[in-house]
């Protein structure tokens, strides 16, 4: 028999004076599975981080951790439970090594004195176990590649050995190669039995590597879809409130076209 989800959010509502950001949200995490969270800009997805990482309180409604209610009123509090947060900006400082940013923060002392020596050693084995392509981990973070960065920023997430994993939209600006880099770490954290909570507006990044696909819309749930048993046409759908969209009509018109190719011959 399964447990409950790592993570739960139970009618969770929150407002900004007049504005309803978020009204009756449901979602559930399980260890070891990807869901994604996917909606327009304005649909709710970064209030709805922000209420879980601790940024934000919500004004009704209730989180649950494995299967207890919890309470989440700072992003410490959301930090010693296990949940951590890689945002879009990702906070690497330029001027500190791949060391000094897996650490920062966290660094390890002996006897008061930061211990080098045992901060490589761990950056090393870390990187190792996510197979983390770095040229050194002395090397600056300013220069690293974009998908070099946003491993790096992962890595820093899993230090204090979280269960739940939020990346939000971690392959924007990235290339063909970055972002393959990028997804392939994804799956590794579901791997190792994490729960990752993945906000894209890249429908491909979804479709390759979530689980379940959760989509907001206008600050309300919109949709749980078994990624297996959905297409985007059917996301986008979810995603817009209409059957009839770009997407739709566009491949509307090559079914179409096919026909009266066929028709031709």
């Amino acid at each position: 028999m399964e447990g409950p989800p790592v993570l739960a959010l139970r009618g969770v509502s929150k407002r900004f004076g007049a504005v309803q950001a978020l009204t009756d949200v449901e979602l559930e995490v399980p260890a070891g599975e990807v869901v994604a969270l996917v909606g327009d800009n304005g649909a709710g997805k970064s209030t709805l981080v922000k209420a879980i990482a601790g940024v934000y309180t919500p004004d009704d409604g209730v989180i649950e951790w494995e299967g207890r209610s919890a309470s989440i009123h700072r992003p410490q509090d959301a930090q010693h439970l296990g949940i951590a947060t890689v945002y879009q900006d990702l906070a690497l400082c330029d001027n500190l090594d791949v060391v000094g940013n897996l650490f920062l923060g966290r660094e390890i002392r002996r006897f008061g004195i930061l211990d080098e020596v045992a901060m490589e050693k761990r950056s090393r084995e870390l990187l190792d176990t996510l197979s983390i392509r770095i040229p050194s981990v002395r090397i600056p973070i300013a220069s690293l590649s974009g998908g070099q960065r946003q491993v790096v920023a992962i890595a820093r997430a899993l230090v204090g050995e979280p269960k739940i994993v939020i990346l939000d939209e971690p392959t924007a600006a990235l290339g063909v190669e970055q972002t393959a880099q990028v997804l392939d770490l994804v799956e590794r954290l579901r791997e190792r039995g994490l729960g990752v909570i993945l906000i894209s507006h890249n429908m491909a990044d979804v479709m390759a590597v979530s689980d379940k696909v959760a989509v907001l819309r206008l600050g309300r749930n919109n949709g749980v879809f078994d990624r297996r048993a959905t297409n985007q046409e059917e996301i986008i759908s979810a995603i817009t409130g209409a059957t009839d969209n770009a997407v739709t009509r566009r491949r509307e018109r090559g079914q179409i076209q096919e026909q009266g190719q066929e028709g031709e011959q």
